[in-house]
């Protein structure tokens, strides 16, 4: 193996503050690029998908739960698997408590190609408890880029599918998609911020470009934000 150069602590502190300053670059760099993924243009859904989840069947805009936006992740399980993608089971690993995305009016929600009854017995298994709806035998996953194109066109039939993660923002009963990632675009995700950092409102604080967009949103006001998990009054 081979190791990093052991130095004395004030060439350590010398080197940590040089490469804390291209880290603060990186950093107002990604600012930017998040203020440029708010500023996206949006497209209205007008296809009509039907999810099977926990409590039936569900329309597109049954799963904001309410909410002012949504946040599907694209986990690939095809119909005739057994058990679920391991990578995507990794990155459903790192998803946190709910609640930091409910109190900025943000539903996270789970989309499989597989039948709802595959679903439930390897949920159960790796002991998940988000909201995991199968879009069977509908092409919502084929629409949102969520499988491999083929000369141009979404692949299908039995071609598995590729992770991603798609958002969704809605207007009254209008519901409108705003941004997608797949394969290494999920890098990195797994914290509420980041997965708001995805979205058109973003984190919804003052700060953020373009001003005045959604901090507005966020009621009540929490000036002690973010709270302990269960303090949160969804």
């Amino acid at each position: 193996m081979s190791l990093p150069e052991i130095v004395p602590r004030a060439e350590w502190r010398a080197a940590r503050a040089e490469l804390l300053d291209k880290e603060k670059a990186v950093t107002r760099a990604l600012d930017a690029l998040r203020a440029e993924r708010r500023r996206l243009p949006m497209v209205p859904v007008d296809r009509e998908y039907v999810f099977e989840g926990g409590d039936g069947k569900a329309t597109l805009l049954d799963l904001f739960q309410g909410r002012q936006q949504l946040v599907v992740h694209h986990f690939v399980f095809e119909p005739e698997w057994k058990t679920g993608c391991r990578c995507c089971s990794a990155f459903l690993d790192q998803i946190g408590h709910l609640a930091r995305l409910h109190a900025r009016r943000t539903t996270f929600a789970v989309v499989s190609r597989a039948p709802f009854t595959r679903i439930l017995p390897f949920k159960a298994r790796m002991g998940w408890t988000v909201p995991w709806y199968s879009s069977h035998p509908g092409d919502f996953g084929a629409d949102l880029g969520a499988l491999p194109e083929v000369d141009g066109a979404a692949g299908g039939g039995e071609m598995p599918g590729r992770p991603g993660v798609s958002c969704f923002l809605r207007d009254g009963d209008r519901v409108f998609h705003t941004y997608s990632a797949h394969g290494r675009g999920l890098e990195g995700l797994g914290s509420a911020t980041s997965l708001l950092d995805l979205t058109a409102l973003g984190r919804q604080e003052p700060w953020e470009e373009p001003r005045g967009r959604a901090h507005a949103l966020v009621a009540p006001a929490t000036p002690e934000h973010p709270r302990y998990h269960d303090e949160y009054d969804d």
